[in-house]
Parts: C-alpha cells; sequence; structure tokens
C-alpha cells in the first residue's frame, strides 16, 4: 500500500514537472537538501544515545 502511494505522489509531480523543466531540477534539489538536512538532525539528535539491544 505504502508503495503505491509514493508511486502515485511521484507520477504527480512528473505529470507538474516535465524532466526537462527548470524548475523540476529546482524542485529535485531542494527536496535532496531538506533529506540531508533531516538525516544530519536525526543523528545530532541521536549522538550519545545508547541504541543498543537493551535500549528497547
Amino acid at each position: 500500500m505504502r508503495a503505491v502511494a509514493i508511486a502515485a505522489i511521484a507520477n504527480a509531480f512528473v505529470r507538474v514537472f516535465p524532466a526537462s523543466s527548470l524548475q523540476a531540477n529546482v524542485l529535485k534539489q531542494t527536496a535532496l537538501f531538506c533529506g540531508a538536512a533531516l538525516l544530519v538532525w536525526l543523528l545530532s539528535v541521536t549522538y550519545g544515545l545508547d541504541l543498543s539491544a537493551g535500549f528497547f
């Protein structure tokens, strides 16, 4: 079910922004930057947290 929803969102973006569109490239770069920022934030939040099996 989740894969179907992701595919539907991806198809909607493809229809709205053609592959050669400058807007599509800007959107893609913005999404990548936000994803990288989210990863860095997640790593900084879990820094020093004991995530061993005993934690769960």
